[in-house]
């Protein structure tokens, strides 16, 4: 029986935790671009997807021909590598462009795919349910994320598998937003606050932790410049900063990344 007034605590403290994060607004005046502008060639399929821990969790509760709704999607990776067995596989993401390279990827992967343009929970009433509803790199974009985690569940038949960092995916500039800024960042939420919460709902939520090379939040990162330009977007630095933070990133190699791969199989 989920403890009602647990489970207020636990999302509240969650949306607690993501409103610290915000970038203090004298900062973001002197910003040239906002810093979280998602550029979509950073989520098109270029190479073949490297298998991982959550491609494998998500495909081993599919059958041939299953359906899978792909919740944030991007450009598509986390559906387009259950292809096979998935054989449809529905995008649902609150930019077109991305949902553009999605339909792409899908046709391209030979599969029947459909995308809805909007925000989940919000076009959650649109959406169809799938036999496995996968969510990677979203969760920490939510603040209320009670009613997300639900929707998730309500729309799968089989599994949810959600991918995320261990901590805030801007956790591995907070070095640098003190070096740069002299602020200091949040260290909280994390992935175990996520699996907190889903348990809490009465789902049997896994945990599984894995280390990852992937840069920058995207494995179409991959030289220097591209390093650079999404540094200094995110960190609201201005041109006249570059040569600065390029001996920064220098000095300073990238270290691998900590993500969790969150599941739960779907009983009712």
């Amino acid at each position: 029986m989920t403890n009602s007034a647990e489970l207020d605590t636990l999302l509240a403290q969650w949306r607690t935790d993501l409103g610290s994060w915000v970038i203090p607004q004298e900062i973001l005046d002197q910003a040239e671009v906002p810093p979280w502008i998602h550029p979509v060639e950073l989520f098109t399929i270029e190479t073949e997807i490297a298998d991982s821990f959550s491609h494998t969790t998500a495909r081993s509760a599919l059958s041939e021909g299953d359906s899978v709704v792909d919740i944030g999607c991007g450009g598509g990776v986390a559906s387009m590598a259950l292809i096979p067995p998935a054989g449809t596989v529905i995008g649902v993401d609150n930019d077109q462009a991305m949902l553009d390279q999605y339909a792409l990827a899908a046709t391209r992967y030979g599969a029947h795919h459909r995308e809805l343009l909007g925000t989940w929970p919000a076009v959650a009433d649109e959406v169809p349910e799938a036999d496995v509803v996968v969510c990677h790199h979203v969760a920490f974009n939510v603040p209320e994320i009670g009613p997300f985690l639900q929707q998730l569940d309500w729309h799968a038949r089989n599994r949810v598998v959600i991918e995320m960092p261990m901590f805030h995916p801007m956790s591995r500039l907070s070095p640098m937003w003190k070096h740069f800024w002299n602020l200091d960042r949040p260290t909280a939420p994390s992935a175990h606050d996520l699996v907190a919460i889903a348990r809490e709902l009465g789902f049997d939520a896994q945990l599984e932790v894995w280390v990852d090379s992937v840069s920058w939040g995207s494995r179409n990162v991959k030289s220097d410049d591209q390093r650079l330009a999404l540094a200094r977007r995110r960190l609201c630095l201005n041109e006249d900063r570059s040569d600065e933070l390029a001996a920064y990133l220098a000095e300073h190699p990238e270290a691998q990344v900590e993500l969790a791969t969150i599941w739960w199989d779907v009983s009712r």
